[in-house]
């Protein structure tokens, strides 16, 4: 945002933390709230059956909540939790509203940015419908390290700690899946783990390999 946006926007904002674990909205739910992330993480999901599927792990400077704010009485098409603690700024709908009819270009930001996440969410679609596991664990911790990677000597380092669980809703698996294709990487030695979290000493081999299996 412009700075003279974000300064008339900064008296309607009202902070909120949760703790890690906490549910900030459920799937079904009606939206008036869209919210924008200080500091943490927080996991938007839904269920497949009775599988938790996450369709997007959001960071600092990140925002959710936007698409039920579109339409008065619309619902949440998502669930929302906090990863971790994590403090967040909430806005009203009516807010919302007004910022964009005062300032339009941010309905052209928001489109652009809502356009990709839905290319992201396609991206998803096809690899569940048509990549086996091993495939989606790999190309899940590529897109990972291009979020939040940080390069060191020994390689391209994972900056967030995920559980085997966590990679399992992610990929749409089951955690042994997981733990054993982690097993098959760590041999292969495309992936190593280091005080849990994912480091990639030869992120290009890592492409090559997932090219070949494609």
């Amino acid at each position: 945002m412009d700075p003279e946006v974000t300064e008339s926007l900064a008296p309607y904002l009202t902070e909120r933390t949760f703790k890690k674990g906490t549910v900030i909205f459920v799937e079904g739910d009606e939206g008036d709230d869209v919210y924008f992330i200080r500091s943490g993480a927080v996991q938007i999901y839904t269920f497949d059956g009775t599988k938790k599927v996450m369709l997007a792990y959001l960071r600092d400077g990140d925002y959710f909540g936007e698409m039920a704010m579109m339409k008065p009485g619309a619902q949440r098409s998502a669930s929302a939790e906090a990863a971790q603690l994590t403090k967040v700024y909430a806005l009203k709908r009516n807010v919302f509203e007004r910022l964009i009819l005062d300032h339009p270009r941010l309905a052209l930001y928001l489109l652009d940015d809502t356009m990709e996440r839905l290319r992201k969410a396609n991206q998803q679609i096809y690899d569940l419908t048509f990549l086996n596991v091993r495939t989606r664990i790999m190309k899940r911790l590529l897109r990972l390290a291009q979020e939040n990677g940080t390069e060191t000597p020994e390689g391209l380092l994972i900056g967030i700690k995920v559980t085997h669980q966590q990679i399992a809703e992610m990929v749409g698996a089951v955690r042994e899946t997981v733990t054993k294709v982690f097993n098959e990487l760590q041999e292969e030695g495309l992936i190593v783990i280091r005080q849990k979290m994912i480091l990639l000493p030869n992120p290009e081999l890592l492409v090559k390999r997932l090219q070949e299996e494609n």
